[in-house]
């Protein structure tokens, strides 16, 4: 994983831990999840704002100090890591073989 990174899951999905579970482990992150409606929606306010407050060189990480504070959820299995590491290099080899060159993938 990047150093430093994290995911943020919300909805429906959010709720089951085996899914969340999944994703820790795939991308070697811990997953943190917010307990609040329409998620999808208040991201959509909070980059409306951002946008807004652009040229006043305002980040986005200011504009969501006010946002709900995220909950750890699950961490990666240890050894994880391990098994999925050589399957995302596969995946993005593959995803930049039909992005570069999509005739010969099909």
């Amino acid at each position: 994983a990047v150093p430093r990174t994290r995911i943020l899951a919300t909805g429906g999905a959010s709720h089951n831990k085996k899914i969340l579970q999944v994703l820790s482990d795939v991308f070697n992150a811990p997953v943190f999840t917010i307990d609040t409606a329409n998620s999808a929606c208040l991201g959509s306010a909070y980059r409306a704002i951002h946008g807004l407050v652009a040229e006043q060189n305002v980040s986005l990480a200011d504009v969501v100090k006010s946002a709900p504070e995220p909950r750890l959820a699950v961490t990666p299995t240890p050894g994880a890591e391990e098994l999925y590491r050589p399957l995302l290099k596969r995946y993005a080899e593959l995803e930049q073989k039909v992005i570069y060159n999509p005739a010969s993938s099909c």
